[in-house]
This record gives C-alpha cells, sequence and structure tokens, in this order.
C-alpha cells in the first residue's frame, strides 16, 4: 500500500518510458528482450526495479508504462499489478516528446491537476529511501507551484555521455525539507558536451546531469506542449480521445506514427529554460540517490565492482571462475567455468548463440556490432 495518499497529498501519477532498445547491452539485450526487461543488477529486471521504487508514491491505478510492440507482452508479465489498459505499445518510436505529451493529455483528461512524473525503465537506484524523499519533494513543488521540476545528478567525472543542467540561485519555496533538498532555477540544458566543456562543467560546481527524470501537473505539461510543440496535438488529441474505445488500436497505429520525433528535451525544456532563470519556472532537485543509468557494459562493470573488494576487480558471473593476472574483467557465462590469463579491462558476454569479446573502453561501440549483424543477414540475433 503506498503512502502518498492523504486530504494534503498531491495526486502523482507515474509514467516509465520503456521503449527503447538497449543495443549496447547486446547480446543479451535483444529486439524483443531489451535492458529494461533483463535482471543485470539482482533478481529483479529493470522495468521491475523501476516500478518497485515508484510504487510508495503512487497508486496502482496511476501507474502507466509506454512501450513498443516488441516488449509490451513481456512487460505486462513482468507487471502484472498494472493496469493492462495502462502499458500503452507506441506503434512506432518517435522519441520522447510524444510519449511524454500522450500521458499528459490523457491525464489531463483525468485529472488536470494530478502530478506526472517520466521515468526512464533501466536506470539504478541504490537509496530507495532517498529517492523517495527528493520524489515527495519535488511532486509537492510541482503540485503547488506549477513548477516543471527536473532531477539532477551531482557529477562525479568530466563525463561526455550525458546532457547537462546549469543551476543558478535557490528558489525562494518555503519547504520544511528544502534544506536536505534545495530547489535551484534551471539556467538552462545542455546536450552531450565534448570532453573540454564537461571538464569546464564539472569545476564550475553547478551543472548537474540531466537524470531524464521530470516531473510536472498534467496541464503544466500539456500547456507546454501547446504552447512549444503545437505540431503535436492534433494527432495526440485524435489518439486521446479514442481512448477506452474499441477504436483505439487503430486510431494510435494511424495517428502516432505523423508525430514529430522530438525528444522532450528540445521540445519543451530547452525553450522554456530560454525565458530565463526564474522566469522559466523550471526548477532542478538533487538526485542525489545513487543513480546510475547503467548506459554501457563498462558502466556495469563499475557498478557491480563497487561491491567486490581489491583494486580493478574481476566481475565473474558464471558456475565458476579463477582469474591469474588479470584485473578489470567483466563475464557474463553462466553455467560455464570461466578461466582468466594475463588479460585486463575486457568484457566477455556469452548467450549461447552468440559471444560478445571486447574492452570496457570500446563497450559504448557495442551498438555497431547489431547495425553490422544486421547488414551480414544475422537479423534473428538481434
Amino acid at each position: 500500500m503506498n503512502d502518498s495518499t492523504g486530504p494534503s497529498s498531491p495526486r502523482f501519477a507515474p509514467v516509465i518510458l520503456a521503449g527503447g532498445s538497449g543495443t549496447r547491452f547486446w547480446p543479451r539485450s535483444r529486439r524483443a528482450r531489451a535492458k529494461q526487461v533483463l535482471a543485470l543488477d539482482g533478481d529483479r529486471t529493470m522495468i521491475q526495479e523501476t516500478l518497485a521504487r515508484l510504487q510508495p508514491l503512487a497508486s496502482s491505478e496511476d501507474l502507466w508504462v509506454i512501450t513498443n510492440a516488441l516488449l509490451e507482452s513481456e512487460i505486462a508479465s513482468q507487471l502484472p499489478e498494472l493496469n493492462r489498459d495502462h502499458i500503452l505499445s507506441e506503434p512506432t518510436g518517435r522519441n520522447t516528446a510524444p510519449a511524454c505529451a500522450l500521458a499528459a493529455l490523457l491525464l489531463e483528461r483525468l485529472d488536470p491537476a494530478i502530478v506526472l512524473g517520466i521515468f526512464p525503465s533501466d536506470h539504478v537506484v541504490t537509496d530507495g529511501r532517498r529517492f523517495q524523499e527528493v520524489l515527495r519533494a519535488g511532486i509537492a513543488i510541482a503540485a503547488s507551484g506549477r513548477k516543471i521540476v527536473v532531477l539532477g545528478v551531482p557529477p562525479t567525472r568530466p563525463e561526455t555521455g550525458y546532457g547537462y543542467i546549469a543551476q543558478g540561485t535557490r528558489t525562494e519555496m518555503d519547504r520544511p525539507d528544502a534544506a536536505q533538498t534545495p530547489a535551484r532555477h534551471v539556467i538552462r540544458f545542455t546536450e552531450k558536451p565534448d570532453l573540454a566543456r564537461a571538464e569546464q562543467f564539472l569545476a564550475a560546481g553547478n551543472f548537474a546531469w540531466n537524470s531524464g527524470i521530470f516531473l510536472w501537473r498534467a496541464d503544466t505539461l500539456a500547456g507546454a506542449i501547446r504552447e512549444y510543440a503545437p505540431e503535436l496535438m492534433a494527432p495526440l488529441e485524435r489518439i486521446v480521445a479514442a481512448f477506452g474505445t474499441p477504436a483505439f488500436a487503430e486510431v494510435f497505429a494511424k495517428e502516432y506514427p505523423t508525430c514529430t520525433s522530438i525528444s522532450i528535451d528540445y521540445a519543451v525544456l530547452e525553450p522554456r529554460s530560454a525565458l530565463g532563470e526564474g522566469k522559466s519556472g523550471i526548477v532542478c532537485l538533487p538526485a542525489d540517490f545513487g543513480w546510475n543509468d547503467l548506459g554501457s557494459w563498462d558502466s556495469l562493470y563499475q557498478h557491480r565492482a563497487g561491491a567486490v573488494t581489491g583494486a580493478r576487480p574481476n566481475v565473474l558471473e558464471s558456475e565458476s571462475s579463477l582469474a591469474i593476472e588479470a584485473h578489470g574483467n567483466y563475464v557474463h557465462a553462466p553455467g560455464k567455468i570461466v578461466t582468466l590469463l594475463g588479460v585486463d579491462d575486457l568484457v566477455v558476454v556469452d548467450t549461447g548463440d552468440a559471444l560478445l569479446v571486447t574492452t570496457r573502453q570500446r563497450s559504448q561501440d557495442v551498438g555497431k556490432l547489431t547495425r553490422a549483424l544486421s547488414d551480414a543477414g544475422h537479423e534473428h540475433l538481434i
């Protein structure tokens, strides 16, 4: 039972975006078995972990998932507690803005004041209690001030694979939790920078990584879409009008592919932030709850290695293992005996029908292999 209900608690509707293919986790990840439905960090899958973090904050009737046709059945099987009608399957991928806008219009029709949260389905959070504290603060801000709330991860390195949020002064909102969870005005958003700019951002001290987690009232987001991305409105309004009717699947399949493919950052957040600090209504809360997006085999290694003693430990998922003069390797070969001799910083993933061997340094490029396999006629492997 969640503890978000009550006379003074805003109604909260988490929307989990689960439409990605996760090609950088090939060969474990396939089109119909993407990263979010895999158990990469424990017994539960990534999307099961995501839902479990959100359940204490929202009624089961207010939980939604937006995915694709290849993953819809698997997600429904993994999340039996969800209302089946709340698992929406995109006919084709159109990036995050159409998905967020569709959720906003659906929820605005049900309750304009409901606070809508956008959550990736494949991230790791190590401090669930802190996650819920930050979310409660953000929900309250989004509900009472009609603000757009973004969660920014305190950066630990000059990362070039994330977007950044430039933060300004603290807001003047009077909140009892303000000291523990300060809200700062957002100055601007910057997409993935080169290394030199990332180093500047880290040194500046007021930049955060963009976690991809956003909170806003349904009518606030719907209004922003109408203002900044009006071209999305006509097809999405036709889809929303058909929701709950026998014609929904047909209308969804016809109208959704006509939507512009654009991210919510480009469609709404960046143009809104251009209004200026304090005028845009966008505030940032600290995502200081052990966040990791597990974007590659190397990031999974680093996450898992944190629980292993020793410098540059090996992370070996196998029946048994033996490593001699080998350091910093990640191996996934369940049911097999793995032996390593004199090798460092490798990624080896065995799935029975496919074997990946690369370096941790090149693991961000694994997606290139799926394209090469497709070109070579091995569609069944991707």
